[in-house]
């Protein structure tokens, strides 16, 4: 069984040309959520290989962060950056929650999406411009480790459809436990004191980030851990970027 979850976590969270598994259970997604931070750190060292190619190559470190960032897009579908603008346009709307689900379901981006997804890429770019190849790893699996944190058991799917119902609750507090050993233990090992205290901060606001959520829109959606893992990125990205004290 937790073969059809590795599959299933490769295939939703990258575009690797797998099949995915024949059925489809609840055992099957929280085995896929169990290895998403892994998956991640396997995207990480991906990019964090194209960030050194492009270093070597001797392009503005700017313009490599902008293409790592991309290049991360473009590996996962663009589907983390469309559920971050969809889930700031909704929560930045104030509707109320039936409201502000639908506002999350349309198509179209509004002008808090879009700001939001502005920032997020020129934060993005511009840490990669700065950070270590392991950083990046450790940013891209913290990311990961997010959407495990929101698909703790007590989270409940905000529509009783789409990828937030197949996946919410479905990851028990030992396994969230064991996936945040994993990404603290890669940031021991990149960046010392400091990859550990930013997956810390990351984990702490992801936790106060989905605490909001779920007031406002009653539980999870797929477009609510896109927001999460892409904030969650961003905010140990913006740790990793700060100068050695």
């Amino acid at each position: 069984m937790w073969t059809d979850g590795l599959r299933l976590a490769l295939t939703t969270f990258t575009v690797a040309p797998l099949r995915p598994p024949a059925e489809l259970s609840r055992v099957t997604a929280s085995w896929a959520m169990r290895f998403a931070p892994a998956v991640g750190a396997l995207l990480g060292s991906f990019a964090g290989g194209l960030l050194w190619t492009f270093r070597f190559a001797g392009l503005p470190p700017l313009l490599a962060g902008a293409l790592t960032v991309g290049a991360l897009a473009l590996l996962t579908r663009g589907m983390h950056l469309d559920g971050l603008a969809d889930t700031v346009d909704g929560l930045g709307s104030y509707r109320s929650r039936d409201q502000a689900l639908a506002i999350m379901k349309k198509p179209d981006v509004g002008a808090f999406g879009v700001v939001a997804l502005v920032l997020t890429v020129l934060i993005q770019s511009a840490a990669f411009a700065v950070v270590s190849i392991p950083g990046v790893v450790v940013a891209v699996a913290t990311g990961r480790l997010a959407a495990v944190i929101a698909c703790r058991r007590g989270v409940a799917a905000a529509r009783p459809d789409g990828l937030g119902a197949f996946v919410a609750g479905s990851v028990g507090w030992p396994a969230i436990a064991a996936n945040t050993a994993f990404v603290l233990i890669l940031g021991v090992l990149s960046e010392s004191w400091k990859g550990i205290a930013a997956v810390l901060v990351a984990a702490s606001l992801t936790f106060a980030l989905l605490a909001h959520i779920k007031r406002r829109l009653g539980g999870i959606t797929g477009d609510v851990l896109g927001f999460l893992i892409e904030a969650a990125t961003t905010i140990v990205l913006i740790g990793l970027s700060l100068p050695r004290l």
